[in-house]
């Protein structure tokens, strides 16, 4: 019998990155041997087992093989005579796929440290590169989710996902595989995406690959138009810097669907917008099975967007109405954590309006004013020519935001 740690510990031990969790694989041992040691089983469809102490997981090596449709269409082998080798290979990224032997079941010592390592792992890492194992990537497509939430789970770092397994994303995506995942599953991955440093990564990630219209429908339809879609990335990144809660990351993403809060001016408002989006929000919620606090806290936010913009312009009245309406009678943190993320969006917003401004700026040069120029008059010309370009920026942002209230 041989003991490894696995996947996520060994990656992040070389990433330096802190080890939440601790996975092993046993190899050449089988049921009753765990049960045996006073190991409990808890898997129904593999042999996976608690430690009697430490609840940390080990699991028999095994293999897969694709039967059905989903992540869940596997047969799945577990014997002593599976190899380590083998087992790595069902993996889904080479950084996941590597091993450290341990000394035995009741001690998790590392025998020498040494990194077993059949996929090339260690070489991604180096490159910072996400790379599927096999082919056998292909089969299932829970990995399409679980590979662009550990690109944003590392795109700080410089990684970035290797074009093979991009292809091979697509691939799924386009097969309609992602159909026949459980929304258990897809919230699971979205949420513990939503808690990385930079969030925006994994919903960027999935609308290039075209993998949010099966239960984000609303929110790639919104995400078409290129300012609502960067407002709210740069909004998701700023949540991620301020490490702020679950709930509020969520309001942001969802606010996407409220096109009146990216409007340039108020009469480009839309009194529908609100009841269009609290009508994505809630289908989301059902499709994906967003738990219902987060759901309702989108909901409240999109609803009282407007008030909490503006609270220095509200009456008395209408502050009194906003307390009442937010619940912050009873609840004055929700008032506060409302009124972040609707600053965090503005912000974003103000963001993007300069980031605009300097494109303008940098694309207006010398050969786009005259020659003849001379002195002080080559500034002027120059600021005049900026000034005109970005005008006809705001201009296309403006019919983009009409025709996306028009639908």
């Amino acid at each position: 019998m041989q003991v490894y740690l696995v996947g996520g510990a060994v990656r992040d031990q070389l990433l330096g990155r802190p080890i939440k969790d601790k996975d092993f694989v046993v190899v050449g041992a089988t049921v009753v041997d765990m049960l045996d040691a006073g190991f409990q089983q808890v898997g129904a469809d593999f042999p996976v087992f608690l430690h009697p102490v430490s609840r940390e997981e080990y699991a028999l090596a095994r293999t897969e093989r694709k039967q059905g449709l989903g992540y869940q269409g596997f047969s799945v082998h577990a014997s002593p005579d599976v190899t380590l080798r083998e087992d790595l290979q069902r993996r889904d990224l080479t950084i996941n796929a590597m091993a450290i032997e341990v000394k035995s079941l009741t001690d998790d010592t590392l025998i020498s440290g040494d990194v077993i390592d059949y996929y090339g792992g260690l070489a991604d890492i180096k490159s910072k590169t996400l790379r599927h194992v096999s082919s056998a990537f292909s089969e299932d497509p829970l990995r399409v989710l679980r590979t662009a939430r550990f690109y944003g789970r590392y795109f700080d770092l410089g990684f970035s996902i290797a074009d093979e397994t991009l292809r091979l994303m697509r691939e799924l995506v386009a097969s309609g595989e992602l159909a026949h995942l459980s929304s258990e599953r897809i919230w699971q991955e979205s949420s513990r995406a939503m808690m990385q440093v930079s969030p925006q990564v994994y919903w960027q990630q999935l609308f290039e690959l075209g993998a949010l219209t099966e239960c984000f429908a609303p929110l790639h339809h919104a995400w078409n138009n290129g300012k609502i879609r960067e407002a709210v990335q740069t909004a998701l990144y700023f949540a991620g810097q301020m490490q702020l809660n679950l709930s509020q990351r969520w309001a942001l993403l969802m606010a996407s669907l409220d096109t009146d809060l990216f409007a340039l001016k108020s009469t480009d408002l839309n009194s529908n917008n609100i009841t269009y989006a609290v009508k994505g929000i809630n289908g989301i919620g059902n499709s994906a099975k967003v738990p219902k606090a987060h759901s309702q806290f989108a909901t409240l936010f999109v609803q009282q967007s407007e008030n909490l913009s503006s609270i220095d312009k509200l009456s008395a009245a209408e502050r009194i109405d906003l307390i009442q309406a937010c619940g912050a009678h009873k609840a004055p943190d929700k008032l506060s954590q409302l009124l972040v993320i609707s600053h965090v969006l503005q912000l974003a917003i103000q963001h993007r309006q300069m980031m605009l401004a300097l494109n303008s700026f940098h694309a207006v040069g010398m050969n786009d004013i005259s020659l003849d120029l001379k002195g002080p008059a080559i500034g002027e010309a120059l600021r005049q020519r900026r000034i005109e370009h970005l005008q006809m920026q705001n201009n296309a942002s403006k019919v983009s935001i009409s025709s996306e209230n028009a639908v």
